[in-house]
């Protein structure tokens, strides 16, 4: 009846910034490129960072993707709907809702 559990191994090695956009809102939109092990295997993952310049908030999903053309597609709708660091969560969710 019970049963043993194995909770994922998976570190970032590696974060390199593929590409920034600064948008109109003083808002800085990144994608990044990060290196994983998982199960001691390394992955290629693409994360989504949000930085507000003003206040200072960032926020970050280090693993959103390993497909390159998800990512820009996503920084792009949050560069259209001028998304701050405490929406990211709520839009990444909205997004891959409708992807999937």
């Amino acid at each position: 009846m019970f049963e043993i559990v194995k909770k994922v191994k998976r570190y970032i090695r590696e974060k390199t910034l593929y590409m920034e956009i600064l948008g109109d809102n003083k808002v800085a939109y990144r994608v990044l490129s990060v290196k994983m092990m998982i199960y001691g295997d390394e992955i290629i993952t693409y994360g989504i960072e949000i930085v507000d310049k003003k206040s200072g908030n960032t926020e970050c999903i280090s693993d959103f993707s390993r497909n390159i053309e998800d990512a820009m597609a996503f920084v792009e709708s949050l560069i259209t709907n001028k998304s701050r660091p405490r929406q990211l969560y709520n839009r990444a969710l909205d997004y891959l809702r409708v992807s999937i």
